[in-house]
């Protein structure tokens, strides 16, 4: 099993963008250096919680102040985009990086994004939309051809080519044809990792579900594969969690809860949950109630928090129920305090995951 780290990021309404992005780099250049082998920045444009809108410029800084971790956009919503600009500035990233870059793509969840480029999220006409969007880009770099290109959800001109003075479009990714590409699910046998089972896309798993529905995720990649698909390969899989590691599982626990960890489920995840999808998101059994989903619930089912001892016995308990993943994705959060959860990502990266590599 390897590691890696996602960040949404996570920063409460009325932070300071501009320490809050420089404390996300930090974060992901102390990454680099303990061993973890890629990031993923996430991109939203209306949720003051996760306040990136444009993960791309946070890779760009962060690629030479890191020297191993491979970067990834965690993800580039596809409907917020043109899809012109878009295939320039993922193919110019993808050169700057040298081949440290990862492609993840997504068709939007948050309400506001959607809303704000004619969306309504309830007909969820987005998923046409990105699986439009998605196959105009790989065309572009593939093989674009001058002329209009035009549907419902976009209008570009490709000019004719001038090669006398070097006219036309000619930025192609570094990685051939394309950079690796990721997608996340959230729902059980999740429609996206079916697309990813299809195309032979990295397949991910949300740090917010229980075991029950990432167990139903590579059902849903396998299902997918179809006639001359790449065969799916296990380790391609990453798994996102919230993890906290300290000395003692009592110490653990109670900055789990009383810290930063328990600040972004209760004032956010949970009220979301509350809001918009439904409290049987997080449920282990659907059947409990939705009074009974609190903190010490997370504590129980959705967050990895312990000793290293207990966090190595609930991670190889992960590994085995849902039939086994590569890549273990330890969600960011904001280090206050900043000692412990430096402590806790150096516990993770130094003495659990060592005694993981035998999962294979």
């Amino acid at each position: 099993m390897r590691l890696g780290f996602f960040t949404m990021p996570m920063h409460p309404p009325g932070s300071d963008p501009a320490e809050t992005l420089r404390d996300d780099l930090e974060q992901i250049v102390v990454a680099d250096k303990l061993g973890y082998e890629e990031a993923w920045i996430g991109e939203h444009l209306t949720a003051e919680w996760e306040n990136i809108p444009a993960p791309d410029l946070l890779i760009a800084q962060a690629l030479p102040l890191t020297e191993n971790i491979i970067l990834g956009t965690g993800v580039n919503c596809l409907t917020n985009h043109d899809p012109f600009m878009l295939a320039h500035r993922v193919a110019q990233l993808d050169n700057m990086a040298r081949g440290r870059f990862y492609w993840g793509i997504g068709s939007g969840v948050f309400s506001g994004d959607l809303e704000a480029y004619g969306f309504d999220p309830k007909q969820k006409e987005n998923r046409q939309a990105s699986r439009e969007i998605l196959d105009v880009i790989i065309e572009l770099w593939n093989d674009p051809k001058p002329g209009m290109y035009e549907s419902k959800y976009f209008k570009f001109r490709v000019p004719e080519p001038d090669p006398r003075v070097g006219l036309g479009m000619h930025m192609k990714p570094y990685q051939k044809p394309h950079p690796p590409i990721g997608v996340a699910g959230l729902t059980p046998y999740s429609s996206t990792l079916v697309v990813a089972g299809e195309r032979g896309w990295i397949p991910m798993s949300s740090d917010i579900i229980p075991w029950r529905i990432i167990a139903t995720h590579w059902d849903a990649v396998e299902s997918g594969v179809k006639d001359g698909s790449p065969a799916p390969n296990r380790s391609e899989w990453r798994i996102a969690r919230d993890i906290f590691v300290a000395d003692t599982t009592e110490e653990a626990q109670k900055l789990a809860l009383e810290g930063t960890l328990g600040r972004d489920y209760g004032d956010y995840f949970l009220r979301l949950g509350r809001r918009a999808r439904g409290m049987e998101i997080f449920k282990q059994d659907p059947e409990t109630p939705d009074s009974e989903v609190d903190l010490d619930y997370m504590l129980e089912h959705i967050w990895v928090v312990g000793s290293p001892d207990d966090v190595v016995e609930k991670l190889t308990g992960l590994y085995e129920a849902v039939g086994g993943f590569g890549v273990l994705l330890a969600v960011g959060h904001e280090w206050k305090p900043h000692d412990k959860w430096l402590h806790s990502m150096t516990l993770l990266a130094k003495e659990v995951m060592p005694r993981l590599a035998h999962l294979n």
